[in-house]
């Protein structure tokens, strides 16, 4: 995949003395859902937070290597930036409290400043609560706090508010454990439309998540890359013994 909207090469990343990340490649190719699995405390969550560059945020995060998107260095780019083009959503639905469902949408453009019309902010809430098959669901409520909307509603609202952007990449950490069934349904289904419109990186500990939604995995172990590929193929034949391990429940 020497095409890939996203190229992590030679990767540490650490806190302290402590390294999580050890000597990461990976090319993320575009429009694609890919998941990153792999136990507790194996850096998945690290790895994705340093896509965003949320990770130097902490006063003792260090770092080392390159990430790349569409070839220019990350960490050479503001990271107000590269977090237009990045966006994340977290684990537990986050709406901003005290903004109306329509403001949530467009939250980044008064975040950061951006002066659109209200015409412009008309349509970006409307195209993109559509594409989060959320629009029929609130279109008569966009005024009221996103905090009244169920947990499922929530997290597709803060997946409207990460694509309002227009972002290349989306980064979901873990974006339904926190969620019933029949909302998680929902999320993968919205996650495997979504591909055509932006490259989607998911973070799971859920094996059969992984399998549903994702075209790629990426099996992490102990802040190292196991093993990447197609995700069919790394489920029915795994080439590293610690990935089958871990999918048949050995460990994790």
């Amino acid at each position: 995949m020497e095409n890939g909207i996203l190229k992590i090469l030679n990767f540490y990343a650490g806190y302290n003395v402590k390294t999580i990340l050890t000597n990461i490649n990976l090319s993320i190719p575009s429009n694609k859902v890919i998941s990153i699995m792999g136990p507790s405390g194996c850096g998945k969550t690290t790895l994705i937070r340093c896509i965003n560059r949320m990770h130097e945020l902490q006063p003792d995060a260090n770092f080392k290597g390159q990430i790349l998107l569409n070839e220019k260095n990350i960490f050479a780019t503001s990271p107000i930036l590269v977090r237009r083009k990045i966006g994340m959503v977290f684990q537990k639905p986050n709406p901003f409290p005290t903004m109306s469902i329509y403001d949530n949408v467009v939250s980044g453009y008064i975040l950061n400043g951006i002066k659109i019309p209200r015409s412009e902010k008309d349509r970006i809430v409307e195209e993109t609560l559509r594409k989060v098959y959320l629009w029929d669901e609130v279109m008569d409520s966009l005024h009221r706090k996103g905090t009244f909307l169920s947990g499922g509603q929530q997290q597709r609202l803060c997946i409207a508010r990460a694509m309002a952007m227009n972002p290349e990449i989306i980064l979901l950490d873990e974006p339904t454990s926190a969620l019933d069934p029949k909302a998680t349904a929902k999320i993968e289904e919205l996650i495997t439309k979504i591909k055509k419109s932006v490259t989607v990186i998911l973070v799971t500990h859920n094996t059969a998540q992984a399998a549903r939604v994702s075209d790629f995995t990426a099996f992490l172990y102990l802040g190292e890359l196991v093993e990447f590929g197609f995700t069919e193929k790394l489920f029915t034949t795994p080439k590293d013994k610690k990935t089958e391990e871990y999918l048949t429940g050995k460990f994790g």
